[in-house]
């Protein structure tokens, strides 16, 4: 049985109710009447593929766009939204993927970013902002350092802050997507946490997520949205996981998926791989490695399992020559790997799909067909110019191959769902095929149907004779996918061990939290 957190009992009151509500982009039915009703204390899911329309209803309660039909209500009073200032001052706080926080600022900046504390004169109040914040961190049991740069915090970090932003306003209603995308299982906890203390207040919240299993801890009830429908709303405690990967896939679909997406147990290795590495690190160190060392054989899919910061990231980015190595030796094919930039490396057959693809995966104002040709422009190109015939025909392919959903090659990579575009990240090194694929939190924000897709693909790679370096917070994701696990602690491999040896995703996670240092050694 999946374990149920506590949750705050929720009032009846319907704070928000959605009724009817329709959305067209052109000539896409976005929303096509979809109803959804959130109450005072209640934390309501909302689940449904990349696609579904999910983001379209977040935007519409925003205020980044305005419904075509239908009626939205926030207690009782209809509502209309024209702009993001009106919904905040209804009391909607929205937490998108892409996050808003402005890097150059401290955590404590950004929290209190337009509300700063300030003298008659209007000078800023510095030390009575960061106690602002430092108070309220502390009120919340949120692990952010108030006096930290954002732009210096890892990814999770990042996001946690962009959560603590949204909860310091006077919210009614909180709406978060995908907040535990890149999050440990700790963090995670702590973030449920803050969630329960919300709604115990009586703040609704709106939870969207494709981690199917949170649902069933941080939820009371769950609505699924397909095609810009509704495809039901059921009580958490009085459902399962297979009526909502059915809710949300089909039921023709339902049962593969749901057993890949909730047991993750009982995959057989990708092949039988080579026994000579084609990748191998010895004692590599640098400003944040500590003499890893692993070896990545052709074939495997490799894990790489720890704490956020604790160096699985750094490791992909030295290899991949974002982050030199000051001593020890990486080799590729046993000849040492003397490349120390991206681009050499990309031409001795190495791949990168990095963790924040809207940033560093793709050019989202370009089109598919120039992200999937920009790391092999020399093999479109003749003199300099890009010759759109054989550019089309390998994007078109690519789009094929990993069934990528878009009117054409030529659409622009921002106007596509998550999932699709990080098949685009994927397709942007299908051929020539790499050596090593080195991946970093592949499936973030990706629905459960298109996170089956890419696991295909990874599994594809491995078979075809890449070695797959593989990071991933989710430790079900490294049990379905992975040979090898490899655990990482303060920049270095504490143990590497066969896929059988590990029974399910906690003896992995309680594998993880013996290995960190006892506080008497990290003194």
């Amino acid at each position: 049985m999946i374990e149920q957190g506590s949750i705050a009992p929720f009032s009846g009151t319907p704070l928000l109710r959605v009724e009817g509500v329709r959305k067209r982009f052109g000539g896409v039915n976005a929303l096509r009447g979809v109803s959804l009703e959130v109450r005072s204390g209640e934390v309501h899911a909302l689940l449904g593929e990349n696609g579904a329309g999910k983001s379209t209803l977040i935007k519409i309660l925003s205020g980044v766009h305005v419904h075509d039909g239908g009626s939205i209500e926030i207690d009782g009073k209809p509502v209309s939204f024209s702009s993001p200032a009106r919904s905040r001052d209804a009391g909607v706080a929205v937490v998108y993927q892409d996050l808003s926080l402005v890097e150059s600022l401290s955590v404590a900046d950004n929290l209190l970013l337009g509300r700063e504390p300030k003298t008659r004169l209007g000078f800023l109040k510095k030390r009575q902002l960061v106690a602002q914040a430092e108070a309220f961190l502390k009120s919340q049991n949120i692990p952010l350092d108030a006096r930290a740069m954002v732009g210096s915090l890892p990814f999770a970090y990042r996001q946690m802050t962009e959560i603590a932003k949204a909860l310091m306003g006077d919210v009614r209603l909180l709406i978060l997507d995908e907040p535990t995308s890149a999050l440990t299982d700790d963090e995670e906890k702590i973030l449920f946490e803050a969630i329960r203390a919300v709604a115990a207040r009586g703040v609704g919240v709106i939870y969207v997520t494709h981690r199917l299993n949170e649902v069933f801890r941080i939820s009371n009830r769950v609505t699924v949205f397909r095609d810009g429908q509704n495809a039901g709303t059921f009580v958490t405690a009085q459902t399962n996981m297979r009526q909502l990967v059915g809710a949300i896939v089909g039921q023709d679909h339902a049962v593969l998926k749901a057993d890949g997406a909730v047991s993750g147990q009982g995959m057989t290795p990708s092949v039988v791989f080579s026994e000579k590495p084609v990748l191998e690190l010895k004692g590599v160190s640098n400003d944040r490695l500590d003499g890893a060392s692993l070896e990545l054989r052709a074939g495997e899919i490799h894990g790489l399992a720890g704490l956020i910061g604790s160096g699985r990231t750094e490791i992909l980015q030295t290899i991949f020559g974002l982050r030199p190595a000051q001593s020890g030796e990486v080799s590729l094919d046993g000849v040492s790997l003397k490349a120390t930039d991206p681009a050499a490396v990309i031409g001795l057959g190495i791949a990168l799909v990095p963790e924040d693809r809207h940033v560093q995966g793709l050019v989202l104002e370009h089109s598919i067909e120039r992200n999937l040709t920009l790391p092999r422009l020399p093999y479109f190109s003749r003199l300099g110019w890009l010759q759109r015939g054989p550019a089309s025909v390998h994007a078109n392919a690519a789009m094929r191959r990993l069934a990528v959903k878009a009117p054409s090659a030529l659409t622009l990579v921002k106007n596509l769902s998550g999932g699709n575009q990080q098949k685009v990240v994927f397709g942007k090194w299908n051929e020539p095929r790499p050596r090593v694929l080195l991946l970093d939190e592949p499936t973030v924000g990706v629905d459960v149907g298109a996170r089956e897709e890419i696991y295909g693909v990874i599994r594809a790679a491995a078979a075809a004779g890449s070695g797959v370096l593989l990071v991933s917070s989710d430790l079900s994701e490294l049990l379905q996918l992975c040979d090898r696990i490899s655990i990482v602690v303060d920049g270095r491999i504490t143990r590497t061990t066969m896929r059988p040896d590990f029974g399910s995703a906690e003896d992995l996670h309680h594998l993880i939290q013996i290995s960190q240092p006892s506080e008497e050694h990290a003194a």
